[in-house]
């Protein structure tokens, strides 16, 4: 199959308010104008996208159909020391994974729970998107569920929207979401001294021009300019609101999947799993940064 048969290609939704199962294609197949537009047609319509069936796509393949969506980033700075091989990938190439080897990991995340997020917020210039490839799952567990911000923010109140407006909020850089204090960071203990950059509450898309929540991670986060007790029931509002099942979708992993999200506008969270099981999967980031 080649992508030029741009007719072939569907776009299936999955959840209520996000997510669809894009049919027809093969990612390792050269990818034509027209189909380059249909997935980003689809990509912003559905926020997140689930391509089945790509065992077959190599890490340079993954690499290249990434790269139709923007510049990648380099993979981030790990949380732990990693074994080797993890460091002989490709620059781009991020591994989250529960595999050690010589009792060292060879990816993040390990087989615990991550809460809901979205990726490196704590940086003034987070990734647009992420593309995450499974190449071994669980045979349970380990269910990775997305939400959609525009549906949370659009159902606010109207004047909690008016409230939080011109409020920003300071994003956690000390913990990744496994809850692990990454390298070179203190731990913090009152939000107030968090470190992070600070972003809007309400984000407009620069695509779309549409509004949305801007949450980041719950962990920390401190609204600057409000008591901390202010703070602290402010964003606990917030975020009981956008984590209602209402704004999400639950993606059950098989080998070969590929789930690409818009980092802007959706958090996402994974379940835990067997330790004794393997997860193996490999992650590559749009930039949103001026190139």
């Amino acid at each position: 199959m080649t992508h030029a048969a741009t007719q072939q290609l569907r776009a299936i939704p999955l959840g209520k308010t996000i997510g669809a199962q894009i049919d027809g294609i093969d990612l390792a197949a050269p990818l034509d104008d027209q189909a380059v537009a249909f997935l980003k047609d689809a990509w912003e319509r559905h926020l997140v996208l689930r391509f089945r069936g790509q065992s077959h796509l190599s890490l340079q393949g993954h690499i290249a159909f990434s790269r139709h969506f923007g510049a990648l980033d380099k993979r981030p700075i790990a949380s732990k020391a990693m074994h080797a091989s993890a460091q002989e990938l490709p620059e781009e190439i991020a591994v989250i994974s529960n595999v050690k080897i010589d009792e060292q990991p060879i990816g993040g995340l390990g087989d615990g729970e991550s809460v809901w997020h979205a990726d490196m917020t704590y940086n003034p210039a987070p990734p647009r998107a992420a593309l995450l490839h499974a190449h071994e799952v669980p045979a349970s567990g380990g269910d990775t569920q997305f939400l959609n911000l525009y549906a949370a923010y659009e159902s606010l109140p109207e004047e909690l929207q008016q409230t939080i407006a011109a409020l920003e909020c300071v994003h956690d850089a000390s913990l990744n979401s496994a809850g692990e204090l990454r390298l070179g960071f203190a731990r913090v203990t009152d939000p107030r001294l968090t470190v992070g950059a600070r972003h809007p509450l309400v984000r407009i898309h620069p695509l779309t021009g549409r509004k949305s929540l801007y949450l980041g991670r719950r962990r920390n986060a401190y609204v600057p300019g409000l008591s901390l007790a202010d703070s602290e029931e402010l964003l606990d509002t917030l975020w009981a609101h956008a984590t209602q099942d209402a704004y999400t979708w639950r993606q059950q992993w098989q080998a070969g999947d590929l789930v690409a999200w818009d980092n802007r506008v959706t958090l996402h969270r994974r379940d835990a799993f067997d330790p004794q099981a393997r997860r193996l999967m490999y992650r590559t980031q749009v930039s949103d940064r001026a190139q």
